[in-house]
């Protein structure tokens, strides 16, 4: 499984991780097994947070990691808005770590941008940081203008990630976030990276795309999207997988190099399109 870099940290992180958005509506058993799986094959970036299943799935990947996984993972969780000022984001970190069953994340977000003033949101993170509840803090959902807010206010170096949606049917990030990031060394987590139940399928031209370069390398069409995405070191991607079969699938992106003229024809079947701003939550 490739690694790489995880923004300004000091660390490298697997280019596909774990996502378990929408988890909750999953069977137990197999969303358990699918996680462990996931950490088996490299896929030790886990994504989740207080918003999925009101905490349920936080207690599910507890459940996954056990005693005996939890070291070896690079964990995530975000801190939903509405509860975002000062007290409440180290009051919703500490609930965090009660469901998790640990005494620390590796990572921090706030999930999109609220009503609460982002200093103040900051100002909390750091003090995780620096208490040792989080290793690293980032944020979700930020457009431009919310980076270059964030950044003003917490300074070079301390924005880990930027975690936004992004896959071969909607590619708005390239026009301007993505290139922020890998400019202010922020990594990019697509989440959703497969579409959300819009991966292309049928006789369209990126279908047959996905499906003849996916043959001729001996993986599965999701492979060879997930690897199209993350063919700039700066990006990693988090597809949620319920069964262990599907995690094998997304794990195989790991280690798949496109050649240039398969990135050109992946690029030219998926056209990037202008500029309409990221979607408003």
């Amino acid at each position: 499984m490739r690694a790489e870099p995880f923004g300004p940290l000091d660390l490298a992180v697997p280019v596909i991780g774990h996502g378990t958005w929408q988890l909750e509506r999953s069977e137990r058993t197999a969303a358990v097994a699918a996680i462990r799986r996931a950490v088996a094959l490299g896929m030790t970036h886990i994504d989740t947070a207080e918003m999925y299943g009101s905490g349920w799935v936080e207690e599910l990947v507890r459940e996954a990691l056990g005693r005996d996984l939890r070291e070896r993972v690079f964990l995530a969780s975000k801190v939903l808005p509405e509860n975002a000022t000062y007290d409440g984001t180290i009051h919703a970190c500490e609930q965090t770590l009660r469901r998790l069953g640990t005494d620390r994340l590796e990572l921090y977000m706030l999930h999109w941008r609220g009503r609460h003033p982002l200093a103040r949101t900051i100002a909390a993170f750091e003090r995780l940081r620096e208490d040792g509840k989080i290793r690293a803090w980032g944020v979700s959902n930020f457009d431009m203008p919310d980076l270059e807010e964030a950044y003003a206010l917490a300074g070079e170096g301390r924005i880990a990630c930027n975690q936004v949606l992004y896959h071969l049917k909607n590619r708005t990030i390239e026009h301007g976030v993505l290139p922020w990031c890998e400019r202010h060394r922020v990594a990019l987590v697509a989440y959703s990276p497969l579409g959300c139940g819009d991966f292309p399928t049928g006789r369209t031209p990126g279908a047959a795309a996905l499906a003849e370069i996916a043959a001729a390398r001996q993986v599965t069409p999701h492979a060879v999207a997930l690897a199209f995405l993350t063919r700039n070191t700066s990006v990693f991607a988090i597809p949620k997988a319920s069964s262990e079969r599907h995690v094998a699938a997304n794990a195989a992106a790991g280690d798949l190099v496109l050649e240039p003229a398969e990135l050109a024809r992946i690029d030219a079947a998926f056209p990037l399109g202008r500029w309409r701003g990221l979607p408003s939550l």
